[in-house]
């Protein structure tokens, strides 16, 4: 008899359910890293910005092109975009503690199960 066979079904669900909150962390954890990537760039952005001269020249990546922007026009298209990425990250961060605190749930379920199983086998032995 294989370990699946000696599994209960519902347990079988509960480590399927497992590997996919599993996956969704995973892809949660790397969208978590590029925004916060985003914003590091960002704050490096503003801080070179914040020490230029006011009067000084600004150009801004438009696709392939390069435009003249006014310092502080492309300050406050920063701050929007720090904002926006802020709000992003927190989300995100709920949602990480969201998962992992399913994950350890679903963990204490499933070796709850299994000491049940694996208990009465090595009795029955």
């Amino acid at each position: 008899m294989s370990v699946t066979e000696q599994v209960p079904p519902e347990v079988q669900q509960m480590l399927v359910r497992y590997q996919q909150i599993q996956n969704q962390l995973g892809q949660v954890i790397t969208e978590k890293n590029v925004i916060t990537s985003e914003l590091s760039e960002v704050n490096r952005a503003l801080e070179v910005l914040n020490s230029l001269d006011p009067a000084g020249v600004v150009f801004k990546n438009v696709g392939h092109v390069m435009v003249k922007v006014q310092r502080d026009d492309a300050i406050k298209e920063l701050n929007d975009k720090k904002e926006i990425l802020e709000l992003r990250l927190k989300s995100i961060e709920r949602q990480e503690q969201l998962l992992r605190s399913q994950l350890n749930e679903l963990q204490s379920k499933i070796n709850e199960y299994l000491a049940k199983i694996y208990g009465r086998q090595a009795k029955a032995g």
